[in-house]
C-alpha cells in the first residue's frame, strides 16, 4: 500500500472521526471504503452517460422504462 495526504476541513475531520468511533473502524478503512464507493459510482455515471443516447433511441427515457421492460 502507499500513503496519500489529503487536506480536509476541520469539521469534516470531526465528522469522520465520529463515524469511525460509532462504527468501531479505523479511519483508513473508512476512507478507503469511501473512495472505492465514490470511484464505483463515478464509473457507473460515466457508463450511463455513454449509453443513454442508445437507450433513449430505443425508447428508454427513465429508469422506470428499463424496470418495466425487464419485469
Amino acid at each position: 500500500m502507499s500513503n496519500l495526504t489529503v487536506r480536509i476541513p476541520q469539521e469534516l475531520k470531526k465528522q469522520l472521526q465520529r463515524l469511525c468511533e460509532q462504527q468501531d473502524r479505523p479511519l483508513s478503512d473508512v476512507v478507503r471504503d469511501s473512495l472505492r464507493r465514490y470511484i464505483a459510482a463515478e464509473r457507473f455515471r460515466a457508463l450511463r452517460r455513454k449509453t443513454m443516447p442508445f437507450a433513449e433511441a430505443r425508447g428508454f427515457l427513465a429508469d422506470e422504462d428499463v424496470f418495466e421492460a425487464i419485469s
